[in-house]
């Protein structure tokens, strides 16, 4: 089987390219900066300039669509949620014009989403994939995220979408931010701390997708989120004890994060409940099912 991946040298998608190799699949990537440190096959493509090496399609059985600006990598400015809106929105209508120009006989297609489809809210509500996705910003933007990748199914090949929470990984992402601080007695939580995180460790994301190209679940829409339900204040106390670090401040305000990164605090102050049960009852097993294993591996 050929899995082409977009996204493949970001932090999710270098760690699935090297997982689907250890399995013996036929694995490439699609970047707009080729890289020689990579030790797997890519190809060129630039989605804003509608640009690709039509190569890289040939004789491809599943995509995995991962390209997508880090939301968190500064404010909300207009120009920084257009393009946070093409890189992935816009990039999946070109891979479908793309696979259905040159008749691509495509099984299946495998897309990132976000748990932002439920909205930047804390609320009590425990919601699953067959809640309605929210009205905000992010809400609306995985909307368009997943309706892009439902077009696919028109082609006659599988669709799935996994709607990633905070993604936890000793390579990057948002870990090292969190540990960063508390190394240097500098840590503390966000806002009231009483916020969820709905977190994953890396290794059980990439399980999940390995999972949904092998068939072992069915294709779907699936909640990427452990099962045990924690508080930013939870997470940040959890990784200072785990450190054997002190934690002297106090939570740092919301005004204070909204003044430094205006809207895009709203990720950081804001967090609900998200179920894993419809991925556990598909027969998915987590390694990390609780915080403590999944950091205590990690740090």
């Amino acid at each position: 089987m050929k899995i082409l991946i977009t996204g493949g040298s970001g932090l999710v998608g270098s760690s699935l390219t090297k997982v689907l190799l250890g399995m013996n699949y036929d694995v490439a990537i699609l970047t707009r900066n080729p890289s020689s440190d990579l030790d797997v096959k890519q190809y060129f493509w630039d989605p804003s300039k509608l640009l690709i090496d039509e190569d890289a399609l040939k004789g491809v059985d599943c995509i995995v669509h991962l390209a997508g600006t880090n939301i968190s990598d500064s404010r909300w400015t207009k120009k920084q949620k257009q393009k946070i809106y093409s890189s992935r929105v816009e990039s999946a209508e070109f891979l479908y014009q793309k696979i259905k120009e040159l008749d691509i006989p495509l099984k299946s297609f495998v897309s990132s989403s976000a748990v932002g489809w439920y909205g930047t809210i804390t609320s009590d509500q425990i919601y699953t994939e067959q809640d309605h996705n929210a009205d905000d910003y992010l809400g609306q933007l995985c909307a368009h995220w997943e309706a892009k990748a439902d077009q696919f199914v028109n082609l006659e090949c599988k669709v799935s979408k996994v709607r990633t929470g905070i993604v936890l990984s000793s390579e990057g992402g948002a870990l090292p931010k969190m540990v960063f601080p508390i190394i240097w007695w500098l840590g503390a939580a966000l806002g009231s701390g009483k916020q969820f995180i709905p977190w994953i460790h890396i290794d059980d994301l990439c399980a999940i997708y390995a999972n949904i190209i092998n068939e072992y679940i069915p294709s779907g829409v699936y909640n990427g989120v452990a099962p045990e339900a924690i508080t930013n204040n939870d997470l940040t106390f959890i990784i200072a004890e785990l450190l054997n670090k002190p934690l002297l401040l106090p939570n740092i305000p919301s005004w204070f994060l909204k003044t430094i990164f205006g809207k895009m605090a709203s990720i950081l102050l804001n967090g609900s409940r998200i179920s894993s049960k419809k991925l556990i009852e598909s027969g998915f097993k987590f390694k990390y099912f609780s915080i403590r294993s999944a950091i205590n591996n990690l740090i």
